[in-house]
């Protein structure tokens, strides 16, 4: 059985993943920032990957570290300010910076670890009023490609690339049915994503079973990203 860290794992598709890979018998840690979350299976511990210094109770090997945290703001260009695009930037690139650091001595003590990140459908698919998801995302994907490159072959990275998904952090856009129904028919799928959707993806790269793969951004999307069907 392996240890696996979970920055994220009290809502959403980190809890998702959290509670897949605790169910294999794995030992997950997981973090959560303003709302404390407990969990049997889980061994969650406060964290805030904004401060400066931040400090993670880590076993001396880690099979895996998964990064979930992000946000959502859809706005039009000239109305996000500069300090907007550097607190998106200092939560989804260098927070995992951060996390990355701490756990790399954990990471080297495993036969095999894998590095999975968040991204977004918006980096590769221009879409108006996503520049600053895109532009964070689009610098952790960057991440992903150049740590796959250095940790080869012992730390394999790779990133996934989600469409619009049923969490709380997506609330504000499917709040309503016609919300729901009007995301759904964005994608030739016809659905909005699940957490399991994303958490069977992370958990696939997780595994050994994705042992020839790094140094991917990986689209988990409905097929919006390479698809027209109308």
């Amino acid at each position: 059985m392996a240890n696996y860290l979970i920055v994220g794992a009290s809502s959403g598709i980190g809890f998702q993943l959290a509670i897949q890979l605790s169910e294999q018998g794995h030992t997950v840690y997981g973090t959560y920032c303003d709302h404390a979350a407990t969990h049997v299976n889980i061994r969650f511990q406060q964290l805030d990957v904004l401060k400066d210094d931040i400090v993670l109770e880590l076993p001396d090997k880690l099979d895996g570290v998964v990064y979930c945290p992000g946000s959502i703001q859809l706005k039009p260009f000239n109305r996000i300010s500069p300090s907007d695009f550097s607190k998106d930037h200092a939560l989804n690139v260098v927070g995992a910076v951060k996390v990355l650091q701490k756990a790399l001595p954990a990471l080297k003590n495993s036969e095999q670890a894998s590095v999975v990140l968040i991204s977004t459908v918006a980096v590769q698919t221009g879409l108006a009023f996503h520049s600053l998801v895109s532009s964070s995302k689009g610098a952790l994907e960057g991440l992903t490609r150049a740590l796959a490159a250095e940790w080869a072959p012992r730390i394999r990275v790779n990133c996934i690339a989600p469409s619009l998904t049923n969490t709380p952090l997506a609330e504000a856009l499917l709040n309503t049915p016609e919300k729901t129904e009007a995301g759904a028919a964005r994608h030739p799928l016809k659905r909005i994503g699940k957490p399991e959707d994303i958490a069977n993806c992370c958990e696939f790269l997780l595994s050994p079973a994705s042992g020839w793969i790094t140094g991917q951004v990986m689209a988990v999307d409905g097929g919006m990203s390479a698809l027209r069907t109308s």
